[in-house]
């Protein structure tokens, strides 16, 4: 079996010759490119005779697809899957695998993180003391005894949970799936309308997809307190862009924390985040830790056990 990761996928040059002898033992050929080229000829051309590909977010569309007869198995190194074209996976009996759970603590750690730097201004203090500034009237706020709410109980959201019930704070939560083990921890599910009401950060985890495409709508962020901040380390459409901008324009919440966007960085120079106040932008790395991606070739690697 030919298996071909596209992309380095985190693996360093030692592992991928690791993982070359130790596929040849059991008859397979491994091949692995070790710069990221997001062309569609440059994938074709890669994939061409691979039953097997490995490939992280780059979007491989039907087209891409279509012109590789041989593939039996995407194995995923990444969580979320919109940006394959599952149809056409579906319709033509190519299996897809998922590198589900791997940067669960990073991206939990990272919306924490968002928190802080948002609430302590962390960010934007560490360019005024590079220009000369000082405190002067600067007051902060506290992570502890705050409202947070948590949009999506999955995996990673019951994660963030638990960090921030160490910090002292007070958990809300929505979700379209209640889950017992949650409610156990003391955290109370609410609507989605009450927890943007009564939450001082909302912190979304939920994937994408046609049921939560802008579910954080502009009517939505309208319900929040003026004091509130937001976070979304999940993914930039589950939220109405220029409503979120407009917001943080307005004043009608005090700041945001955002690691995802409409598409992979780098953003257009008119994307109406860059002006927006208070508002702290990465460029998409809440699953990038050297733990998250040893833990994500572990488990595409063990996705080669279940192929059919």
């Amino acid at each position: 079996m030919r298996i071909v990761a596209v992309e380095p996928i985190g693996i360093t040059a030692e592992r991928a010759q690791a993982i070359k002898q130790d596929l040849a033992r059991k008859g397979h050929e491994f091949v692995w490119y070790p710069d990221r080229k997001e062309d569609a000829d440059t994938l074709v051309a890669r994939m061409q005779d691979a039953e097997v590909v490995m490939i992280s977010n780059i979007p491989l569309s039907a087209e891409i697809l279509s012109k590789c007869p041989d593939l039996r198995l995407l194995d995923v190194a990444f969580t979320g899957l919109d940006h394959i074209d599952l149809a056409y996976c579906q319709s033509n009996g190519v299996q897809v695998k998922n590198a589900s759970g791997y940067a669960t603590q990073a991206v939990a750690e990272l919306a924490v993180g968002l928190m802080l730097d948002v609430l302590r201004k962390i960010t934007s203090l560490d360019g005024s003391i590079r220009q000369g500034g000082v405190r002067g009237a600067f007051l902060g706020r506290e992570l502890c005894g705050k409202t947070v709410g948590i949009v999506g109980t999955g995996a990673i959201g019951i994660r963030t949970a638990q960090l921030l019930l160490a910090f002292g704070c007070r958990v809300i939560a929505w979700s379209r799936t209640r889950k017992p083990e949650v409610e156990a921890m003391g955290i109370r599910y609410v609507s989605l309308e009450d927890l943007m009401r009564d939450s001082d950060i909302v912190s979304l985890h939920v994937p994408l997809n046609g049921d939560t495409e802008h579910l954080i709508s502009k009517e939505l962020l309208a319900l929040c307190k003026p004091s509130a901040i937001f976070v979304n380390t999940a993914r930039g459409n589950v939220v109405d862009m220029d409503a979120l901008a407009k917001a943080l324009v307005d004043g009608k919440i005090a700041g945001a924390g955002i690691d995802v966007y409409e598409k992979e960085p780098p953003l257009p120079m008119d994307h109406p985040l860059l002006n927006a106040p208070n508002c702290v932008l990465l460029p998409h790395v809440g699953y990038a830790t050297r733990e998250a991606f040893d833990d994500r070739i572990d488990i595409i690697l063990g996705n080669l056990e279940t192929l059919d």
